[in-house]
């Protein structure tokens, strides 16, 4: 009845790493599965861009030759570098209701992290600021979203009992799509889109993307806009090019707003999509050989009532200023004209006050909040 930590070797042992979370969640309501194609390409060393500044092991627990939990151990370099930090993340953390196993599978990654150098284990966090991050501690009879992580309640029991304390909490919102554009967002988008001479681009094709490198632009001011937050740490370039082909042909340029300066230069950006949450949930983790379809009826044939506000950034020197507000004037009419009746938000830092004050005009509430938590093991 031992636990056995091992470390996972080869592509037999990758999936059985995969795998043990659809297993572990196939019978919960609010759990949505990633695409098994997408995390093998996240565990890729050749075909992830953040091995670039990352390293990784990813442990399998056994018990009685079966799998019984699963963690990865990461060392984001980059990361460490700009927050001056020493830490090994802890990610794609999933047990069964045992504390024997959750206590084997986070030593594996502090021996792991002490090893490196590594004076703290943090998570739970991926590669980077584009993975799921954060356990949930809030909300666990809502559905998930594709970008958050989906956990039972007595993980966060687990870690706490572990000595695990909170480092940072994130919340997200769910937010009602109003009938008309609120007025406290009519006003700010006159005065700010005079005084600085902004204008708004929406992008008409994917052969625009490809022509004129906005995309391009578009990251280097999220790089910019997330800079300070938690743990983010810039994308290189082979990133965005990886970004780009794999996530933009899944967008409804529709829900993708851009606010330009007099010179064509991005200085804000929405991006949002229909939810594809009960897609996914259908597809059951597989695209083959029927889950596309699923998926591509629920981003372009008929899509859910709600809309996942994947992110909002703002370059640094027009942050505070309402622009915000002149991103929401374009979107939210494109929302009501779509029939949506819910938005909900990505993850956002509860210190955040800035992005949480953006939403103050529309009717909502806070229904999930996640927490990544800290232990000292130098």
């Amino acid at each position: 009845m031992s636990i056995e930590i091992r470390k996972v070797a080869g592509k037999g042992e990758l999936k059985k790493f995969i795998r043990f979370n659809y297993e572990l969640y196939k019978d919960n309501a609010y759990s949505v599965p990633d695409l098994y194609e997408d995390m093998l390409k996240t565990f890729s060393r050749e075909k992830n861009a953040a091995f670039e500044f990352c390293e990784a092991e990813y442990f399998l627990a056994w018990r009685d030759g079966e799998v019984v939990g699963r963690v990865a151990a990461i060392i984001n370099h980059r990361a460490n570098e700009a927050w001056n930090t020493s830490s090994v993340r802890f990610g794609w953390i999933d047990f069964v209701d045992d504390r024997e196993v959750s206590a084997a599978l986070l030593d594996a990654v502090a021996q792991w992290g002490k090893e490196k150098g590594m004076t703290e284990i943090v998570g739970p966090l991926g590669f980077t600021d584009l993975d799921a991050e954060g356990m949930l501690i809030y909300g666990f009879d809502q559905l998930s979203t594709i970008s958050t992580i989906y956990n039972y309640p007595y993980y966060p029991e687990h870690l706490e009992a572990l000595g695990f304390e909170k480092q940072t909490d994130w919340i997200e919102k769910k937010l009602l799509v109003p009938d008309s554009l609120p007025e406290g967002y009519k006003r700010p988008a006159e005065i700010v889109q005079k005084r600085y001479n902004l204008h708004i681009r929406k992008i008409k094709s994917r052969r625009e993307i490809n022509r004129t490198g906005i995309a391009y632009k578009i990251f280097d001011l999220i790089n910019e806009a997330y800079s300070p937050l938690f743990g983010f740490s810039k994308m290189t370039r082979r990133q965005v090019d990886q970004y780009v082909k794999e996530y933009f042909p899944m967008l409804d340029l529709r829900m993708v707003t851009v606010v330009e300066d007099e010179n064509n230069e991005p200085v804000a950006v929405g991006i949002s999509m229909p939810s594809i949450s009960r897609a996914m949930q259908k597809a059951k983790g597989k695209l083959f050989p029927f889950g596309w379809v699923h998926l591509l009826k629920a981003l372009f044939v008929k899509h859910s009532d709600t809309l996942d506000l994947l992110l909002v950034g703002v370059k640094k020197e027009y942050q505070s200023k309402g622009v915000n507000a002149l991103l929401f004037t374009d979107l939210i009419p494109i929302y009501m004209e779509m029939g949506f009746k819910y938005g909900e938000t990505n993850p956002e830092l509860e210190s955040n006050s800035k992005v949480q004050s953006q939403w103050k005009y529309l009717d909502g509430e806070i229904h999930k909040r996640r927490r990544c938590y800290r232990k000292n093991i130098g």
